[in-house]
């Protein structure tokens, strides 16, 4: 996907229906489709008629192996050998982990110290190099840009990378395809990798369906951008959900979300960790925080949809801190 410097300034001309087709061929031979499961709960509490797109149940746990999985088969001979290397807090380095060990290209990942161990179990499983830097996603993405040109290693961003972005709007085209009708796609936003993928892939097919986006209020940073029409760093966040932790968003998301995205939530932290305790009672699905807050945005009366339209929220992945869920539940 050769980018030119007036479609890097507008990623939506990169971003067309052939390259969510050609993306979704790239990553079907690695990735799960994961289903949409209907809830009748959620659809007698809020009126709408609700449907779960279960990225829990995909490999690595969430959807972050769909952008890798589209990103690394188009690397050059020699990018593959040298390696690539990215940052995370945990969903992405699983992602790049395995999408990197299918096709034999070493991977290194740098998470932040207070990285969920399991997560970091998990990366090094998939046979990556981990290195623990800095207390936040922002300080161990500086580290992996230097040591990215200090080893020539391709460096692979978690969120804002056309390519990326195109991987990860793989998960609008399944709704598509599976659900004849659909109004509302709620989708959780921390850098905006996945509401910019799957708002133009969506929208690219059908333009009335409305996406919103769900944020943690401690961290707003693609809400406060857009209000303010241009990219804002936070100088402080007071968000506890490592999927939502996020200073500041991409440039590419950002362009994407400020033309697309219809609606952007911010809800409390608690809110949204109530939201992981109901869906468990209630839907008996395991989500991590970031994937609750769209049903907590539903629970809360936050999404601005008609009575009868067809809802689709993206619960995206299944990586639980459990220490961190035993905490609020004992608070």
């Amino acid at each position: 996907m050769a980018q030119t410097a007036e479609e890097l300034a507008n990623p939506l001309a990169v971003l067309t229906p052939d390259v969510f087709d050609e993306a979704l061929d790239r990553v079907r031979p690695v990735v799960h489709h994961t289903p949409l499961l209907h809830s009748a709960t959620l659809s007698t509490l809020t009126g709408f008629d609700v449907w779960l797109k279960a990225e829990l149940f995909q490999r690595t746990g969430s959807y972050k192996l769909r952008g890798p999985s589209n990103k690394l088969p188009q690397l050059s001979e020699e990018q593959r050998r040298n390696g690539v290397i990215c940052s995370s807090a945990g969903n992405h380095a699983q992602g790049v982990a395995l999408a990197a060990a299918e096709l034999g290209i070493p991977a290194t990942v740098l998470m932040a110290r207070n990285a969920t161990p399991a997560k970091i179990a998990a990366t090094r499983g998939y046979g990556a190099e981990v290195i623990l830097y800095g207390e936040f996603w922002d300080e161990a993405n500086a580290e992996a840009l230097r040591l990215a040109e200090e080893r020539q290693l391709t460096f692979v961003h978690p969120f804002d990378d056309l390519q990326l972005i195109a991987g990860q709007g793989t998960v609008g085209l399944e709704i598509l395809e599976d659900l004849e009708r659909v109004d509302v796609v709620v989708v959780p936003i921390g850098g905006g990798g996945l509401i910019s993928g799957i708002a133009a892939a969506v929208k690219g097919r059908r333009p009335d369906v409305q996406v919103v986006g769900v944020e943690s209020a401690g961290a707003p940073a693609m809400k406060l951008s857009v209000e303010a029409g241009e990219l804002v760093t936070l100088e402080q966040m007071h968000c506890s959900i490592d999927g939502l932790k996020v200073q500041r968003v991409g440039a590419k998301t950002f362009a994407v979300v400020r033309r697309l995205v219809d609606q952007l939530i911010a809800l409390d932290d608690a809110a949204i960790f109530d939201a992981v305790l109901w869906t468990m009672a209630r839907c008996k699905l395991v989500v991590e925080g970031a994937a609750a807050a769209p049903i907590a945005a539903l629970l809360a009366g936050a999404v601005d949809a008609t009575p009868g339209d067809t809802v689709v929220c993206v619960l995206s992945g299944g990586n639980v801190d459990l220490e961190q869920l035993r905490g609020h539940v004992l608070n």
